[in-house]
């Protein structure tokens, strides 16, 4: 059983799942996966309901009030009933006051809610993106994953925090102004037949106008941020290239699109609220002349005209209140889409149900008839069959493109081979934990990474509880220690930006370092030592033989002169094997690595 049973043989597209449930209605999608948030705080939701109902229904008594303080006043001169009057206004303040009370207390708790609810939110994404196969980090960009755990769900608090209570005082003024509107004058309220559905009907228009436009905007800020990400961090090429124009044009041509995106759907989304204010002060004007006819025929009197007009502008005015944040809302729909796309992104394949720990490992590794593409239609490697003994150093070269990074991926595991098998001490790849399997390994890689903390803390990254000793003996292995000892905090300087306060050649030597501290059985470097120079890479490589000594290596380099000691050479071509054997025995062939050692080797001179 080579463990392959367990695994299907064609990778499946990682956003699927995502695209399956996003079609289902976008936005009940984003509304639900909203509510499973929030549902976490649920008697925080109903006090802040407690206080919403409480604080609208204190502030809906005031036209109530008004009216009835108007017709203490009287219209006749010398007939106000002032003790009356200013018992209706005092009261009216006394609800005021008590109202704002509870709005501002109904605000912090919302805030609360929303503080917690994002928090939790950005924390799902960025544990989603740590259980992420590495395929998914090569189809996107850096900058868009960056604005979706940013701008995307800063966009989305926004919403809770205040559009959230708008819309929750606004449902509950409509609905008590409405009902008040009844009962004072059901005739009058016959206006609202043609205003509302004519406000309901361009809502929905406008909406469904700018709910692409939003999501457009998302998705060209996202671009933007990564071609903007992109070029920083490759800024020293882009100078010493003279290619500034260049980019800088590039990203006019970026920044023109999201500009024209964001503008576009800011502009029809404010149409929505002109309209509805429009409408609204149509209704207005019928109300004012409807009731004007009514007063005239005695069939209403002066408060209930008073207090239907001011219900009336409460009833109107949450209505464009709504409508002007309703590009808010689309921008907060789209903006969602994407948290929870990323969020339903199917993490990395999962062990298979029987899989082992892989302990006490010895170093064997095979190779047996390998397969695999990134995509199926195209090979990279194609019956690759490979053994390498413990203690062996394995070099595998070859020009570019013939598979030598993506035989390491393979061993790791970071993609899964299409058909044949892996295995290590005869051992399935795919019989044994991810986690175990990779603990068995310590790598380098060509792309250096180094996190914003001290020289020590960098170095002792990968194994806890380490002693100074022993990062300083791994340093000195690596060759770096006597530069960490000239630097003036020593181990304890503090590298910032991914180390750019040293060179690239002594951060590559830290990075081997934090490698050589590892108690692996087997060791990757993938072009590791190409920002040394030759004479250093060849004391480094010495003191690795002794550190790596009954242990497996696997040497990715394309300057062939550093891997003349190497047990076996491995040469890729076409995603197979040229060749194989001790650089003695290749160069006495005569073959393609002889044609790629000398092809170098006149380089050399020319230069």
């Amino acid at each position: 059983m080579n463990g392959m049973g367990n695994r299907q043989t064609k990778r499946d597209d990682p956003r699927s799942y995502a695209k399956e449930k996003l079609t289902r209605g976008q936005k009940k999608f984003v509304i639900f996966r909203l509510w499973r948030y929030l549902y976490d705080y649920k008697l925080l939701l109903f006090l802040a309901a407690v206080m919403v109902v409480a604080s609208n229904v204190l502030a809906l008594a005031g036209p109530d009030l008004s009216g009835k303080a108007i017709e203490a006043i009287g219209i006749e001169p010398g007939t106000a009933n002032f003790p009356r009057v200013w018992y209706y206004v005092n009261l009216m303040l006394v609800f005021y006051i008590v109202s704002a009370i509870l709005s501002y207390f109904l605000t912090v708790i919302i805030n609360l809610i929303s503080k917690n609810t994002i928090s939790k939110m950005r924390k799902d994404v960025f544990e989603r993106l740590t259980s992420l196969p590495v395929s998914f980090f090569d189809k996107h960009m850096t900058g868009d994953i960056i604005s979706v755990i940013s701008y995307d769900i800063d966009t989305v608090n926004s919403t809770l925090s205040s559009d959230f209570i708008q819309i929750c005082k606004s449902a509950i003024t409509i609905v008590g102004s409405f009902i008040m509107m009844v009962m004072i004058a059901p005739m009058l309220v016959l206006v609202f037949l043609v205003t509302i559905p004519l406000s309901a009907l361009f809502t929905v228009t406008v909406t469904r106008l700018v709910r692409p436009l939003f999501k457009k905007r998302s998705a060209k800020l996202g671009e933007m941020n990564g071609f903007v990400e992109e070029m920083l961090s490759g800024q020293k090429t882009t100078r010493a290239y003279f290619r500034q124009q260049t980019v800088i044009d590039k990203f006019s041509v970026k920044n023109d699109e999201a500009v024209e995106a964001y503008t576009k759907s800011e502009y029809y989304g404010t149409i929505n609220g002109p309209g509805i204010n429009l409408i609204n002060n149509l209704s207005l004007a019928l109300i004012s002349i409807f009731g004007a006819i009514l007063l005239l025929f005695g069939k209403l009197g002066l408060r209930e005209i008073s207090s239907f007009v001011l219900y009336s502008r409460k009833f109107s005015g949450p209505i464009n209140e709504i409508a002007n944040i309703a590009g808010d809302l689309q921008s907060a729909f789209s903006a969602g889409e994407r948290i929870f796309r990323l969020i339903d992104e199917l993490p990395e394949k999962p062990d298979a149900e029987n899989a082992k720990v892989l302990e006490s490992i010895y170093g064997d590794v095979l190779l047996e008839n390998v397969e695999f593409g990134y995509v199926p239609e195209k090979k990279i490697i194609d019956g690759f069959s490979l053994k390498a003994n413990r203690g062996e150093m394995i070099a595998i070269v070859g020009p570019t493109g013939a598979g030598k990074t993506t035989i390491i991926n393979l061993l790791m595991r970071f993609y899964d081979v299409d058909s044949g098998d892996i295995k290590i001490d005869d051992n399935s790849i795919y019989s044994v934990t991810r986690e175990s399997l990779r603990k068995g390994f310590s790598m380098v890689l060509q792309d250096t990474w180094l996190f914003g903390g001290t020289i020590f803390e960098n170095i002792a990254y990968g194994k806890e509880n380490v002693t100074r000793e022993e990062v300083e003996s791994a340093a000195k292995a690596a060759k770096i220690h006597s530069y960490i000892m000239r630097l003036p905090d020593g181990y304890d300087t503090v590298l910032t930006d991914n180390g750019i306060n040293i060179s690239k050649g002594q951060k590559q030597l830290i990075t081997i370092a934090r490698a050589m501290l590892l108690d692996a059985k087997m060791l990757i470097l993938d072009e590791a030592t190409s920002n040394v120079d030759t004479e250093t890479e060849m004391q480094i490589q010495e003191s690795m033989r002794a550190l790596m000594k009954d242990k497996t290596c696997f040497v990715i380099a394309h300057r062939l002169s550093t891997v003349r000691h190497a047990d076996k050479i491995i040469v890729l071509r076409d995603g197979g094997i040229a060749e194989t054997g001790t650089h003695e025995e290749l160069m006495a062939k005569k073959g393609f690595y002889s044609e790629l050692y000398y092809s170098q080797f006149e380089n050399a001179i020319e230069a």
